[in-house]
Formats: structure tokens, C-alpha cells, sequence
């Protein structure tokens, strides 16, 4: 048996804590015990723990203080508060001190352990967001690029290869993979980090301004042209120009883009003005440049000038493995932001996310998590928080009432719908239905389902 997390039991009563030790030895933690919160806070001081389960009247400190100084020794401490004598006012009050639930005496044992294992998972989210934020912090300065999928690690990988070189560099991804992000990922870990990054938009700006927007112009150099205008080539010298949707750019305009890169310098329009520049740029598509190249739609030779240094990202529903902590990261995010009384995504929550397809990627997921969050009464996010059309139209709970369909007939239902959504995948059906391969397995048998592509 692998080592779980280390678990303190504080309990007065010896019998008391003989059964949690054997239970939870059981399960696999480490455990290790006080008589009381003063020992307890004495042991923090010299050991490590991961979660404390606490009772509140014990001589000396009481729960309650334990759970405070706790706290103050180390946040990252789960407390799990237990009595025999409990209250609603007293239960509130624990929680708002920062305990994560209060469990009344008696308790049942399956009660218990399901209480701490939400505890440990929550705790273990929450440890490997911020790590990553720390590291994305370190490494790249942009906390929202977040992945563990191999997909993502090299890209981590290439990010910090290129980020040093003046290099060319070219993001290649669908709407909402996240091709910004890499964009001023490369930039803020590049010796141009004290400098201007500078976006445009190529699709969003009308083709007749864009060149306006780009290379600036001259007062009176065309109608409406008031001013003399500064253009995003000058404002990004000695920074990172990222020219997103750059395939979309007419070929005239792609001509002067070339000229660009290749002299280092510009002209404003209407101007005669030779003016230098020192940029770097970053240019990102959601198209197949190399088709347009063939389809005479987008110029090759600034194909080749812009392709220098590739970066492909993937589709979300391609990288499953980076969901929950992206889901919890935006969690976290928009729970300070606006509804504190969200704290988690409870398990039938996670379970729709993972069988989404994601068309619109991290950004749909982040769109949906901040309306759940919104509208979500707390402490968990609920599938009945989420979208309706999120799970893909009617799912089997709705052609189960529309046919009166027996518990057999939806179960078959669901899992034929998770299969589907994983393309037979078992090892990741098995996890978002919460259950083992082997269980899986047997149940495909059981009801005659067919794996993708039998």
C-alpha cells in the first residue's frame, strides 16, 4: 500500500482515538495522536501534518483555540472539527474560522472517511494549482497558462527555449486554446520582459484601418486623419509585437509585414519618414497557413518569416488530464472575485466537465465555471450550476423520464454516453464514472456495449 497523507487525531478520549488510528491506519495514512491541543500544537511545531481532526472539549485548549493556533501555525493545514456536543451556532463559527467541516458525535465511520478524503483532495488541488502558479510565476510571470498533460510540458519546454532568442515565433491553435498566453509567456521570460508587449487583433480591425493601426499615420494623410498616430510597430520597439489572427491579413498588407521584419524599419502612412524599429514579434493563427500559402491566400515568403519557431497547441478536449485543475484553478479564481462561499467542484460536476467536447477550449471552460460560480449557493459547484447543454443535449436522466426507463436502462444509458465521449477509452471512462477498470469492464459485458471503433 502506497503512503497517504499524514493525519493527527486530538481526542481526550483514548478509545476514541484507538478507532480512528485502526480506521484510518487502515486506509493507508500515517497517523499520529494527542491527548489534547496543547500537545497537539507542541507536535505541529516538530512534525509535519497534512490534516487534524480535532475534538472541541478536551482540558486545557479547547478545539476551537487548537483550530485557531493551528491556523495561525500553518493555513495549509486541514481541521476537521468534532463534538459531542455540537451546535449550529458553534458549527458556523468553526467554519468561519477555517475549519473544513464539524462532525457531530456519534458519527458513522464511512461518514468520517469520506469526510476526510474531500478534505485531502480539496487540499491536494489547491497544493498543485499553486504550485504550478508558482512556477508559471517563475518561469513565465503568467499565471493562467496551467497544464501537467505532456502536450503542455513541452510547450512549457519550447516556451522556455525560444523565449531568450529574437526569434520568430508562430502559435498555431483554435479559438480559446490560449494562444495570447503563449505569446506573453514568451515575452515576460524574455530579456524584453521590461519593455511593451503590444496586441493586435487582425481580424477585429476593419482591413481599410488595419494598416493605420499597424505602421501608424501622418495628419491629413487620409479623411478623418486629425492627428499625427504612433503605430503599434513604434509602441513595441524594443518589446514583442503579437499580431493574433495574422491569417486574415490581406496580401497587400502582408507585403508591408514582410518589409518590416525584414528591413526593421517602417513608414507611416502618408509619411516619408524612414522610422527604425526593434521588435519582436509573435504572430498566432487558427487557420492552416501552409493551405492558404497553397491556395494563394496568404504570401510564402512571409509564411517562411513568420514559421520560424512553431508552437502548436492543443485542443482541450485533447489534453483531458489538464481539466480538473484548470476548473479548479478558475474555481479559486472567481470564487474571491465574486461568491467566497464556493470552495470546491463536487465529483457529478467534474464528471460533465470531463465528458464535454470543449469546442470553445479553456475559454468556453472558463466562461462556464464563472457562471457556475455566479449563480452556485456553495460550497461545491453543481452539475445543476453548469450549462444545460453542457453534457450535449438530452442525456440519459432525460430520455430515462421521457420513457420511464428502469435504474438498469439509465446506468447502461450513461456509461454507452461516456464511452462514446471518451472514444472507448476505459482507464478515463472508468475515472469520471468513479469507478474501477475492472468494474467497467464487467458492466461493458454485462450490458453489450460496443467500444469505439468495434
Amino acid at each position: 500500500m502506497t503512503p497517504h497523507e499524514r493525519i493527527l487525531v486530538v481526542d481526550d478520549e483514548e478509545q476514541m482515538r484507538d478507532l480512528l488510528v485502526k480506521v484510518l491506519e487502515r486506509k493507508g495514512y500515517q497517523v499520529s495522536v494527542c491527548g489534547n491541543g496543547a500537545d497537539a500544537l507542541a507536535f505541529l511545531e516538530r512534525e509535519p501534518a497534512d490534516l487534524v481532526v480535532t475534538d472541541v472539549r478536551m482540558p486545557g485548549l479547547s478545539g476551537m483555540e487548537a483550530l485557531r493556533a493551528i491556523k495561525e501555525l500553518n493555513p495549509d493545514i486541514v481541521v476537521i472539527i468534532m463534538t459531542a456536543f455540537g451546535s449550529i451556532d458553534q458549527a458556523v463559527q468553526a467554519v468561519k474560522e477555517g475549519a473544513y467541516d464539524y462532525i457531530n458525535k456519534p458519527f458513522k465511520i464511512d461518514e468520517m472517511l469520506l469526510t476526510i478524503e474531500k478534505a485531502l483532495e480539496e487540499r491536494r488541488l489547491r497544493h498543485e494549482v499553486s504550485t504550478l502558479r508558482q512556477e508559471l510565476r517563475t518561469r513565465y510571470h503568467f499565471e493562467n497558462l496551467i497544464g501537467k498533460s505532456r502536450a503542455m510540458q513541452e510547450i512549457f519546454g519550447l516556451i522556455e527555449q525560444v523565449a531568450g532568442s529574437r526569434s520568430t515565433v508562430m502559435v498555431y491553435g483554435k479559438s480559446g486554446t490560449g494562444k495570447e498566453l503563449v505569446a506573453k509567456a514568451i515575452h515576460y521570460n524574455s530579456p524584453r520582459s521590461t519593455r511593451a508587449f503590444v496586441a493586435v487583433n487582425c481580424a477585429a480591425i476593419p482591413a481599410e484601418l488595419l494598416e493605420s493601426e499597424l505602421f501608424g499615420h501622418e495628419k491629413g494623410s487620409f479623411t478623418g486623419a486629425i492627428a499625427t498616430k504612433v503605430g503599434k510597430f513604434e509602441l513595441a520597439t524594443g518589446g514583442s509585437l503579437f499580431l493574433d489572427e495574422v491569417g486574415s491579413m490581406r496580401l497587400d498588407l502582408q507585403a508591408k509585414i514582410l518589409r518590416a521584419l525584414q528591413e526593421r524599419e517602417v513608414e507611416r502612412v502618408g509619411g516619408t519618414r524612414i522610422i527604425k524599429i526593434d521588435v519582436r514579434v509573435i504572430a498566432a493563427t487558427n487557420r492552416d497557413l501552409k493551405k492558404a500559402v497553397e491556395e494563394g491566400t496568404f504570401r510564402e515568403d512571409l509564411y517562411y518569416r513568420l514559421n520560424v519557431v512553431p508552437i502548436t497547441l492543443p485542443d482541450l478536449k485533447d489534453r483531458q488530464e489538464d481539466i480538473p485543475l484548470l476548473a479548479n484553478h478558475f474555481v479559486q479564481k472567481f470564487a474571491q472575485e465574486s461568491n467566497p462561499a464556493i470552495r470546491e467542484i463536487s465529483k457529478e460536476a467534474m464528471a460533465v466537465l470531463m465528458s464535454h467536447a470543449w469546442p470553445g477550449n479553456v475559454r468556453e471552460l472558463e466562461n462556464v465555471i464563472e457562471r457556475a460560480v455566479t449563480l452556485g449557493h456553495g460550497p461545491a459547484v453543481l452539475s445543476a450550476d453548469l450549462p444545460p447543454h453542457l453534457a450535449g443535449g438530452a442525456n440519459p436522466l432525460e430520455r430515462a423520464l421521457t420513457r420511464e426507463a428502469t435504474l438498469e436502462d439509465l446506468e447502461r444509458d450513461y456509461i454507452a454516453m461516456i464511452l462514446q465521449r471518451t472514444k472507448g477509452h476505459q482507464i478515463r471512462a472508468a475515472t469520471i464514472l468513479g469507478i474501477d477498470r475492472r468494474t467497467l469492464y464487467r458492466k461493458i459485458r454485462r450490458y453489450g456495449l460496443k467500444l469505439n471503433g468495434d
